[in-house]
């Protein structure tokens, strides 16, 4: 079991920042790719970026742009920086981790998830 630890969520105004970090603590992020996924109100959960375990990185199209992962195996931990924020960002942001550290987009693939934090964007 990968224990995945979230923080940094918050209240910003529209064309805020804000930082997510996913924290591992006491385990080894070498072999997963790890995931950010969010859930806007009445929304199912999306996928939203990745990093692979070869630091490779994956944006979904709304988020291009705006959004950066930023992984350290060192320090266990994978952040998403957000930039630009938009209304339409609002949501519980949730990591997860998936072995063998290909990033995939679905959901269902990803065995070891947080317990999410919360990011609302408005005036």
């Amino acid at each position: 079991q990968l224990p995945l630890v979230e923080s940094g969520g918050g209240l910003v105004q529209p064309g805020g920042s804000l930082r997510l970090s996913c924290a591992a603590p006491g385990f080894s992020l070498d072999d997963y790719a790890i995931g950010w996924f969010r859930q806007g109100p009445g929304k199912e959960r999306e996928w939203v970026s990745c990093s692979t375990n070869g630091f490779s990185t994956r944006y979904a199209d709304s988020v291009k742009g705006r959004f950066t992962i930023l992984r350290d195996n060192a320090k266990k931990t994978v952040n998403l920086q957000m930039n630009n924020l938009k209304p339409e960002d609002t949501g519980v942001y949730y990591c997860a981790g998936r072995s063998g550290g290909v990033c995939l987009q679905h959901r269902t693939l990803y065995d070891h998830w947080g317990q999410g934090t919360q990011v609302t964007v408005s005036s």
